[in-house]
């Protein structure tokens, strides 16, 4: 695979990164391309490892390794490495519906589990993928491939974010008509309003909806089920149904002072800034404004980095956000040993730009959320913390330690809370008398994803709970097979 010798002659290299300074100026992708020579040379690193792990895809405890959707990353990864770049779209696209999706924002558990990362830097699979796919775009090479029969069997789809366009355009494929319903006003989901333009551009999402539409799948939107459309017209007018609507329910903090004013869900103020940028580039001001704003986001993961970045495109006055846990370390833990994927320290885009704006990095560890304190017009004005520490105790567990002295006031106008999401939401769900388990996930058999209704299947985090963008097309994709079966009594594609 690649260059045998390539991983000890090429150093790894990601895409160049657009100055922070200029891009805060706008909404545009933080990410430029590799060149196509560049490109080869990173394909030419991937090693002829015996055992790719990069691409098997097997879920080990909490950590993920390798690739969900079973990606053939040494295989496109040679294929670049020879020049040969329709060939490698060719086998991309067998595993992946979206990779234009997936290589702008999967944070690549391939990555970790690449055979060079051992002991070097691993193979730029993320940066080699989405080159791929937007080559392909480009060459004109991707055109709308429609089924040669129609079976003539009718499929509903509740939701449009990754695991219901996968699964739609999985069907499609088969031969079945699919017809697609998405609450809000534009196709997408979370790929549309939840990760900002910066990540992901959304004339990337619209080209592939538009491509879709012209293969034959039908798309609804500005429709509730249970409200626009009941449950049981569904079930009358297809086939099947399946449920892809996603785990959007938030997490919120229970803490004095929680009802003030200025305190606001993260995908909340995510959702109304990007499609005030889509319906009016902002003139419209329907969007939550952080500028000249104390801003504090409470939780330290992507959300709340996307957070950060939106809010500084805003002009806050300052930002923060708290993690309750620990700095990650600089290098793994013995206790997250290859191929598992590496929780270590990273300087995320939102980081960055944040160091150039107000000169450091927002971050702040180990903090617990104690109390708001309003300004007596019921408006948020400060926010009380203390450190804390986990502590070891018998039998494995560990428990939080307030550190004693550790007390701090913070001001702040705006506060976004990104903690999470709490499993999906409920309407969806009874409408289609779906049952869920303690975890709040929908119940439904994991080779299978069928729920307790019949003709009703369900697919992505409203299956298994908040994921990934890759673990949704997965998802999608099983399930699209899943409801052939039953369509079908045997799988067509």
């Amino acid at each position: 695979m690649g260059k045998h010798t390539g991983f000890m002659e090429y150093d790894r290299e990601t895409p160049m990164e657009r100055k922070p300074a200029d891009r805060l100026k706008d909404w545009g992708e933080y990410q430029q391309p590799l060149s196509k020579e560049n490109l080869e040379k990173q394909g030419a690193r991937c090693m002829d490892c015996a055992t790719p792990f990069c691409h098997t895809g097997i879920q080990l405890g909490r950590s993920m390794i390798g690739c969900p959707t079973n990606n053939l990353i040494p295989e496109w990864n040679d294929l670049i490495y020879r020049g040969r770049w329709k060939e490698a779209l060719e086998r991309l696209v067998k595993t992946n519906n979206f990779p234009e999706f997936t290589g702008r924002v999967c944070p690549a558990p391939c990555e970790g589990s690449c055979t060079a990362a051992i002991n070097d830097s691993a193979v730029a699979i993320k940066s080699i993928e989405r080159a791929i796919i937007d080559k392909g775009f480009e060459e004109g090479w991707i055109t709308p491939n429609l089924p040669a029969l129609r079976t003539g069997k009718t499929v509903a789809i509740v939701g449009s974010g990754p695991a219901g366009l996968a699964c739609a355009d999985q069907l499609n494929k088969m031969g079945h008509l699919v017809t697609v319903y998405e609450r809000s006003d534009r196709i997408g989901g979370l790929l549309m309003y939840g990760i900002p333009n910066m990540k992901l551009e959304k004339g990337i999402v619209e080209r592939r909806v538009r491509l879709l539409e012209a293969e034959g799948i039908q798309f609804v939107t500005n429709t509730e089920i249970g409200k626009d459309i009941q449950a049981d017209q569904l079930r009358e007018s297809f086939d099947a149904v399946i449920v892809c609507t996603g785990a959007q329910k938030p997490r919120d903090i229970f803490i004095e002072g929680r009802e003030l004013k200025g305190i606001h869900f993260a995908m909340d103020y995510l959702k109304a800034n990007t499609k005030s940028l889509l319906d009016s580039n902002l003139m419209d001001r329907a969007y939550l404004s952080a500028e000249g704003k104390d801003v504090i986001v409470i939780g330290g993961g992507d959300t709340g980095a996307d957070c950060i970045a939106t809010a500084l495109r805003h002009k806050c006055k300052s930002i923060v956000q708290f993690g309750k846990h620990p700095q990650l370390p600089m290098v793994r833990s013995t206790a997250n040993p290859w191929p598992e994927f590496p929780n270590t320290f990273s300087l995320d885009y939102a980081y960055e730009e944040a160091s150039v704006q107000i000169g450091k990095d927002p971050r702040e560890y180990s903090v617990l959320t104690k109390r708001f304190v309003g300004d007596g017009n019921g408006n948020v004005k400060e926010l009380h913390t203390v450190q804390i520490e986990k502590t070891a105790a018998p039998h494995g567990h560990t428990f939080i330690r307030e550190i004693p002295g550790t007390d701090k006031i913070w001001p702040v106008e705006l506060v976004l809370i990104a903690i999470g999401f709490s499993g999906p939401e409920e309407e969806v769900l009874q409408a289609f008398a779906l049952k869920q388990d303690k975890e709040q996930k929908t119940k439904a058999t994991n080779d299978r994803y069928e729920t307790n209704i019949e003709g009703i299947f369900i697919a992505g985090d409203v299956r298994r709970g908040q994921s990934l963008v890759v673990w949704a097309i997965k998802e999608g994709r099983e399930a699209a097979l899943a409801c052939n079966k039953y369509l079908m009594s045997k799988t067509s594609l």
